[in-house]
């Protein structure tokens, strides 16, 4: 029986980067999955090939109805297999780079389905066999899996999940997605840019609730401008295949008026939930919530001590950079060292055109806690970069502690936001405040400059509007 002083069972971003992270630390590790590349959802079926089709399609958009406007005469056809191969082949590439990452650190990779005997034996499922090894330490990271909804059966052809939104054959006429959060309004993106008519059906009463909501109700009108119809208040009932149609009925939320919506192809974007139902949990005596997720203490114990537990399958938002924090502070900590994770400055991004991008605290959170703020605003609009990209849509929001300055929250919506908002992310991190982004110099002419706009508009002093 193999013999390791960590296994973390979940090879996704959360599961690759601590087992990377152990082993730097001298540690002999063993990473199991149930699939043969590594890198988890978010790398074979989730983020990354999203993103790649959320690129595609927007080079496709412009230079199909864009590009005449810059002078440039196209003739733009789309060849959706080579797309989807394009996409294929760059999930492969980061596949191996994370074997080859591997390989280089001298970390066991193992395939199959984990499952616990004791709190230090575990059980390979695969199609060899079964076989068990032993380990100090064990850490649970096997992510989420989709949320499905009671009358919508999903077969991946006609009602898909964001898997199959990934692997369509043809571009949909008509498509319904059933979820106004990240994952149905990005999926939703790249489908009505390659020609599909986009139906949002939302049970909340706004399109990803999390957001602060000056900035939802932009994002929300920059969306219909977009073509995206929502029917926000509203919930799912039922599904029914006729011919080669999906006939959805739908009813109000807060009231019993049905109405019957009809699509060619419906995606199913709800949510997730945590993925640990095959562990057998049982057999060490740990239990599972409602919604999959572990308990566990400060430094990502459960109530075994030797089992830890981080990313989707603990409390917390599901995204891959949270997990990642999680993962390498859980055996940073293991290893006598002081990990670290600040919940606090955790950004989130929607990957849409334009992206949304947020960090810290929302107006609505701040009101509700009875913290005092001044509020910095500066629109993409009088940003000379985004004048030249022809990405003036959104703006920059920052929110400071009216006493200290100190930054509690910003949020953007514009070109480029989930790679702006590192900057402000990076001053809270330090405890920094509105001014230290306002005085710090800012290359021109650049999208970052309505950053420090913003925050010198939180004192009043924007120059340039």
């Amino acid at each position: 029986m193999q013999q390791f002083d960590l296994v973390i069972i979940g090879g996704g971003p959360a599961g690759y980067t601590g087992a990377i992270r152990a082993a730097q630390l001298g540690m002999k590790v063993a990473c199991i999955d149930k699939r043969r590349t590594l890198g988890g959802t978010c790398l074979n079926v989730g983020c990354i090939p999203s993103k790649a089709l959320l690129n595609f399609s927007e080079k496709y958009e412009e230079a199909k109805h864009h590009f005449a406007d810059i002078g440039i005469n196209t003739n733009a056809s789309l060849d959706l297999s080579k797309m989807i191969t394009k996409k294929n082949q760059v999930v492969s590439d980061l596949c191996k780079g994370i074997d080859g990452l591997f390989a280089k650190n001298k970390v066991t990779k193992l395939v199959g389905a984990a499952s616990f005997i004791s709190s230090t034996i575990i059980e390979i499922n695969n199609e060899s066999g079964k076989e068990q090894i032993t380990a100090k330490n064990i850490l649970i990271a096997t992510g989420s899996d989709i949320i499905k909804i009671p009358g919508v059966d999903i077969n991946e052809t006609s009602i898909i999940s964001s898997a199959g939104a990934l692997n369509l054959q043809q571009v949909p006429e008509t498509l319904i997605v059933i979820g106004g959060g990240y994952i149905g309004l990005e999926l939703g993106s790249v489908w009505r840019r390659l020609g599909s008519k986009i139906t949002v059906v939302e049970y909340a009463d706004r399109i990803v609730p999390a957001l602060d909501d000056e900035i939802g109700k932009q994002f929300t009108t920059i969306l219909q401008k977009q073509g995206f119809s929502f029917k926000l208040n509203t919930k799912v009932v039922s599904a029914e295949q006729k011919a080669d149609k999906v006939i959805l009925t739908t009813q109000e939320v807060t009231g019993s008026k049905q109405e019957q919506l009809t699509a060619d192809v419906v995606l199913v974007a709800v949510g997730r939930k945590a993925y640990t139902e095959d562990l057998k949990l049982e057999a060490v005596n740990l239990v599972a919530d409602e919604r999959g997720r572990i308990e566990v203490n400060s430094h990502f114990q459960t109530a075994i001590k030797n089992i830890y537990a981080v990313g989707d399958v603990i409390k917390g938002p599901m995204l891959a950079h949270k997990a990642e924090e999680e993962a390498i502070a859980a055996v940073e900590i293991m290893a006598g060292k002081a990990g670290h994770v600040n919940y606090k400055v955790i950004p989130s991004v929607v990957y849409t055109s334009p992206e949304v991008a947020s960090v810290g605290l929302n107006e609505a959170e701040l009101k509700a806690a009875g913290i005092n703020y001044n509020i910095g605003k500066f629109p993409f609009l009088a940003n000379s970069r985004a004048r030249t990209m022809c990405a003036t849509d959104g703006m920059v929001k920052i929110l400071a502690d009216s006493k200290t300055d100190q930054i509690l929250g910003a949020h953007i919506i514009g070109r480029d936001a989930g790679t702006l908002i590192a900057e402000i992310a990076a001053v809270m991190e330090f405890g920094g405040a509105a001014e230290d982004v306002a005085r710090t110099c800012h290359a021109h002419p650049t999208l970052s400059e309505a950053v420090r706009e913003a925050a010198l508009a939180v004192a009043k002093r924007a120059i340039n509007f």
